[in-house]
C-alpha cells in the first residue's frame, strides 16, 4: 500500500472508532494484517473458548494458525474437513456459548454502522447475542460512506465473490451482481444491520490498513 492511501486509510478509521465508540462498541487500528494478528491473538484470554466463524480476512492472515500454537485455548471450528453438515451445524450451535467470536464484518459505514449478510444465519446470530466477546477483523476496503452503499457493496460485490470462492451454482456466479435469485444455493438469506449494543465493548471491531477479504 502506498503512502497515500494509508494515511487515507488512518484518517477515515479514527473517524470509525470514535463514531463505534458512540454506539458502545469499541474500535482499534492496526496498520498491517501481520500487527492485526498479533493484536487480537493477545486479546484472547487463556483457557477460553473461541468460535471460528468464515472469514476469508481472519484465514488470509494466518490467524487460526498462530492461534492453534496458544496454550489453553479450544477452538469451536465448522470448517474442519471431513465433518458432515450435521456435526457442522452442531458445532455452529455451541459456538453461540464460546467465549470469543471471531469473524468479519462484510461492511462498515463511516459512522460506525455494521452490515452484514448471511446464508444460513449462524454468524449474524452470534454478532447479535451469545459469545461473551465479539472480534470483528476488517480490511479498510469494506468501508463504505453510507448504509445505503454499505449494502450495496455487499449484496453486489461480498457475496458474488464468496459464491465464487465457494463454488455454488448461482446466477451470480455467472453475471458477477445479484439477481435476486431463489437458489436453495443462496448464500444471502439474511441481513443484520448493528447500530449500537446494550452491552458495552461486547463487540471489537479491528480495522486493518490493508485490503483485506471480501
Amino acid at each position: 500500500m502506498d503512502n497515500n492511501q494509508a494515511l487515507w486509510g488512518d484518517r477515515v478509521v479514527k473517524k470509525i472508532i470514535k463514531n463505534l465508540e458512540k454506539r458502545r462498541m469499541a474500535g482499534s487500528y492496526a496498520p498491517t494484517a501481520a500487527q492485526a494478528r498479533d493484536e487480537i491473538l493477545s486479546m484472547i484470554p487463556k483457557g477460553a473458548i473461541v468460535y471460528r466463524c468464515g472469514s476469508m480476512t481472519a484465514t488470509d492472515m494466518g490467524l487460526w494458525e498462530e492461534m492453534k500454537g496458544l496454550s489453553g485455548i479450544e477452538i469451536i471450528d465448522p470448517y474442519l474437513a471431513g465433518l458432515s453438515p450435521e456435526q457442522g451445524l452442531e458445532l455452529r450451535r455451541k459456538g453461540m456459548t464460546a467465549d470469543v467470536m471471531i469473524a468479519s464484518s462484510n461492511a462498515i459505514t463511516l459512522d460506525g454502522k455494521l452490515v452484514n449478510l448471511d446464508g444460513m444465519g449462524n454468524r449474524v446470530a452470534a454478532m447479535a447475542f451469545g459469545p461473551r466477546k465479539v472480534i470483528l477483523v476488517m480490511g479498510i476496503n469494506k468501508i463504505a460512506p453510507d448504509l445505503e452503499s454499505a449494502i450495496a457493496r455487499v449484496k453486489h460485490h461480498a457475496a458474488p465473490v464468496n459464491a465464487v470462492r465457494i463454488g455454488i451454482d448461482t446466477p451470480c456466479v455467472e453475471t458477477g451482481l445479484c439477481t435476486d435469485c431463489k437458489s436453495p444455493q443462496r448464500i444471502c438469506n439474511m441481513w443484520s444491520i448493528i447500530e449500537g449494543h446494550m452491552i458495552q465493548n461486547r463487540i471489537h471491531v479491528k480495522l486493518v490498513g490493508e485490503n483485506l477479504g471480501y
